[in-house]
């Protein structure tokens, strides 16, 4: 009798430890899986940000140097395609070669 309880408590065993591998692996709310995919968001978000601070320290130098005239109308020009009274501008279409 005793032998067969010993028997069986082996299988149990083993079946609550891949019972409670399974669990910590995928079912729990801070499961394997899930912090997989926060590590991946994490680190996206990590270059995403890195890129952004370099972006926005390039916007400061450009905002901290004063703008002339010839500077603002050439943003005019190409970024708004703003042009002068009575001006006709030809636009040209930039083709790459293979």
């Amino acid at each position: 009798m005793a032998k067969s309880k010993h028997l069986l408590r082996r299988p149990i065993v083993v079946a609550l430890v891949v019972l409670s591998a399974i669990w910590f692996a995928f079912l729990d709310s801070y499961s394997l899986t899930r912090r997989i995919k926060w590590h991946h968001e994490y680190a996206y978000l990590s270059r995403e940000n890195a890129r952004l601070q370099s972006e926005i320290e390039m916007l400061q130098v450009f905002a901290d140097i004063e703008p002339t005239d010839e500077m603002i109308e050439r943003i005019a020009r190409e970024k708004y395609g703003m042009r002068r009274p009575g001006e006709t501008v030809y636009p040209i279409e930039k083709h790459e070669q293979p």
